[in-house]
């Protein structure tokens, strides 16, 4: 063999194994390449992606992003305007900061009124429970009503529509009667819920 005829053999090998390398497929990522992997939080995922509860948490989470239990304050049963007493809590942050679904379940109605300005209400994943949030400045606009939504999906923001006179969120937790309407419900103190981090039986 000559040396123009090495030359051009050697040639064509490093072109064969360059192709194969290119269309070689990929093998499957491994645990621990995934977890090297950067966390990609798609704001907007549509609503149909995310997965269905699948049984009620013992635990609940503080809604608001960022807010410790140590920095709730208990305002259940406190008084407000026309005779009304507090059936929730307020919980202070900046305008705008991301509401999360305080626990797996599925948005059952979105409503605006005039106290509570826009609103979510979640029944939990056993569907005998509402989670109330109000004085929303929007809603996350990948949530739609009868969504299934998990504990930590962004939901909305805070704001102070209704009459909030500050960003806040007002959020409760209600026991549903056997009527099961999202509108027709038990107010329960949510203070020691979420200090406690825990669900209600």
């Amino acid at each position: 063999m000559t040396l123009t005829q090495f030359s051009a053999y050697a040639g064509i090998l490093v072109g064969v194994v360059l192709l194969t390398a290119m269309f070689a497929p990929m093998s499957p990522e491994t645990p621990e390449t995934q977890l090297a992997a950067p966390a990609i939080v798609q704001r907007d995922e549509p609503a149909k992606h995310r997965r269905a509860p699948v049984a009620a948490r013992s635990a609940l989470i503080i809604p608001v992003t960022g807010v410790a239990a140590s920095a709730l304050t208990d305002t259940w049963g406190d008084a407000r305007s026309e005779g009304r007493t507090h059936e929730g809590i307020d919980i202070l942050a900046p305008l705008g900061t991301p509401v999360r679904a305080a626990a797996d379940g599925r948005i059952v109605k979105f409503f605006e009124s005039e106290r509570g300005g826009v609103t979510i209400y979640q029944f939990d994943a056993s569907e005998r429970f509402v989670y109330y949030y109000a004085h929303l400045d929007s809603r996350a606009a990948n949530v739609a009503e009868g969504d299934m939504v998990r504990q930590g999906d962004i939901i909305g923001y805070v704001g102070m529509t209704g009459n909030a006179p500050i960003p806040h969120l007002h959020f409760e937790i209600q026991r549903l009667t056997p009527a099961h309407n999202w509108w027709q419900a038990d107010s329960m103190n949510p203070y020691p819920f979420l200090r406690d981090g825990r669900a209600p039986t």
